[in-house]
């Protein structure tokens, strides 16, 4: 089993052992991803760059940014369950996607998105 299974599987169970399932319709899921991606965004609000660049070292700001994005990772797994979307595959899938829009020689060092590339 992989990583990504058993945590999925672990998820499950959590889930089902407090009879959510029920509230965890495809749309239900969506909309609480993007509520924890947003409280992943409020750590950052009103900080500079540097700021944000030192969370990692506070304690519990530490524990707020892993907190936050294990939120996101388990609702996405939740989504992915739920649409019976393969994330491992789906990843990498969208890596060779990444690599055809995004080639070395012409994305190396640039922020330019593909459409802008030479």
């Amino acid at each position: 089993m992989s990583d990504i299974s058993a945590l999925t599987a672990a998820v499950q169970a959590f889930r089902d052992a407090r009879d959510w399932r029920q509230f965890h319709s495809l749309r239900n899921l969506i909309v609480s991803l993007n509520l924890e991606a947003a409280e992943l965004l409020e750590l950052t609000q009103w900080r500079s760059d540097a700021e944000i660049d030192a969370l990692p070292d506070d304690p519990q700001a530490a524990e707020e940014l892993r907190d936050e994005c294990a939120d996101i990772l388990l609702l996405l797994l939740l989504v992915a369950d739920k649409a019976g979307i393969d994330l491992t595959a789906a990843a990498y899938a969208k890596l060779r996607k990444n690599e055809q829009k995004y080639p070395v020689d012409k994305a190396y060092g640039s922020r330019a998105k593909y459409t802008q590339l030479g």
